[in-house]
């Protein structure tokens, strides 16, 4: 990964953690942990959040990322939060699996993920109870 790519992810995760700390006081990025990784951003109990600000989308492989992380950190929730260019962070993407939040959802069979606003996103996450 390129410094300047480096850059823009931290400022992105920065972004976020700004943005969620109006719910979750705690949250804050989380260190770089290698192969055990457990998402970008700590503090929001049961939670791991993924954020990714790249030019090209790679969603297939980023929401089997968000899962590994949610599973390294033993959460009950993985939220995948994407960078939507001249957005306010509010409005980004936000994914979650399906079978974490079907309780709350009427979803037809066969969708895995949903896509949302990170608002809703914080919304939902806060019915859930995190």
């Amino acid at each position: 990964m390129s410094t300047k790519s480096k850059a823009k992810g931290t400022k992105a995760e920065t972004e976020v953690v700004r943005y969620l700390r109006q719910w979750w006081p705690a949250a804050e990025r989380r260190a770089l942990s290698g192969n055990k990784d457990k998402g970008d951003v700590a503090g929001i109990p049961g939670v791991v959040v993924e954020v990714k600000a790249a030019a090209t989308q790679q969603l297939t492989a980023w929401k089997r990322e968000t899962e590994q992380e949610r599973i390294n950190a033993a959460a009950l929730t993985g939220v995948l939060v994407v960078k939507r260019p001249r957005k306010p962070v509010k409005e980004w993407d936000a994914y979650l699996p399906v079978e974490q939040i079907e309780d709350k959802l009427d979803v037809d069979g066969g969708v895995e993920w949903v896509r949302m606003d990170l608002a809703l996103a914080a919304a939902l996450l806060l019915t859930l109870g995190h």
